[in-house]
């Protein structure tokens, strides 16, 4: 089987740090490629992913671009979805596409024809309700979690395959903690994710937590300085920058509370594996949860709210710790102790391996193609 995987010209694949849905490509590929199907990668130039054939219209990724007004950007995902599509009327060998571009993937995919196509679900379903209200019938699609299906459009439900929960090649790592000297919140710092309550949480129990992620694509406090300090700049009245300086740096301390910005790669495991505890005050419904089930493949309990995709993804009390309210949730933090981390390990090789999300997809693919 040949599959074009389409990842979009947002980041490369694998990003260099923050990248969700260029990190689930960078997880699956391998894994499908193992069990011998071929790749076509849409991406940009600076993926350095080991694939059959690579395809791009930009050297490099254009997320930051994004940030610029819509009449300014409109034409990048275009730009890129153009070249996939003359790509695959130029050849007759791609069995399936399997697109992760959102809205403008399916949508010109649709209208071109061509080989079959399954479009993955990354994101909230609520932000574009007018195309998934009314979704392509010639588009497949599935989600990263049943929760995100469930609030799906009655078009987007009837067209769905169902869902395959998100994997990570931790699932393997030997990695043990050294420490496990504080709490960790890891992923983009926005308001969805809640980073202020658990730096609110860990302040009143004095207990030491980092975050770690970006706020807009910023990684130091000096770049969030300058922002903060012209008006002019771009990135001055973004939503990120405003939840971090309004909500988030009152709590910062430099001590007990650190945010550290991105990082990645083995500093970025280390760091995760020698936590006490991840943190998900989530203020959304998450739909796919990739920063749970790698906690878990390192043997760190997540101990999270309610919400989205984390109870499919958290057996509380076994696994991890599910609340309800933001004080429940504190009660918890003190319990995590209570959590084999070992435990934690089995369940994500059983159930968030590579092997396990790509023999998912492949079931998917021969779907999509019968």
């Amino acid at each position: 089987m040949k599959v074009l995987m389409n990842a979009g010209p947002w980041l490369p694949v694998p990003p260099d740090g923050y990248g969700g849905i260029e990190n689930v490509v960078a997880t699956l590929v391998p894994a499908l490629r193992a069990k011998g199907v071929e790749i076509v990668l849409a991406s940009v130039g600076s993926s350095d992913l080991e694939v059959e054939e690579r395809i791009s219209v930009f050297d490099e990724g254009q997320f930051r671009e994004l940030q610029k007004p819509y009449n300014q950007v409109m034409g990048l995902a275009h730009a890129h979805q153009a070249r996939v599509v003359a790509e695959l009327r130029r050849r007759d060998d791609i069995d399936l596409v399997h697109d992760h571009l959102e809205v403008v993937g399916p949508a010109i995919l649709a209208a071109a024809g061509g080989p079959p196509v399954l479009h993955t679900l990354h994101w909230d379903l609520r932000k574009h309700p007018a195309f998934y209200g009314a979704w392509p019938k010639e588009i497949a699609v599935n989600g990263v979690s049943r929760s995100q299906i469930a609030r799906a459009p009655a078009a987007l439900r009837d067209a769905s395959l169902g869902a395959v929960h998100l994997a990570t090649p931790l699932t393997g790592s030997t990695l043990r903690a050294e420490t496990n000297d504080h709490l960790i919140v890891l992923g983009r710092v926005c308001s969805l994710k809640g980073q202020h309550i658990a730096a609110r949480i860990c302040q009143k129990l004095g207990l030491g937590l980092v975050l770690a992620g970006p706020v807009s694509g910023l990684d130091t406090a000096a770049e969030l300085e300058a922002v903060a300090g012209d008006p002019e700049h771009p990135l001055h009245g973004h939503p990120d920058v405003r939840y971090h300086l309004d909500e988030v740096s009152r709590y910062l301390d430099g001590d007990l509370v650190r945010w550290i910005g991105g990082v990645g790669g083995d500093e970025r495991d280390r760091l995760y594996a020698s936590a006490r505890a991840a943190l998900f005050p989530i203020q959304w419904d998450e739909p796919g949860g990739t920063a749970v089930v790698e906690a878990m493949a390192l043997g760190v309990p997540p101990i999270g709210l309610r919400r989205g995709c984390l109870p499919e993804l958290i057996d509380h009390g076994r696994t991890g710790f599910l609340a309800d309210t933001e004080e429940e949730l504190a009660e918890l933090v003190l319990r995590a102790d209570e959590i084999d981390p070992e435990e934690c390990r089995r369940e994500a090789r059983e159930r968030f391996s590579p092997e396990i999300m790509a023999e998912q997809y492949l079931r998917l693919y021969e779907r999509v193609l019968a």
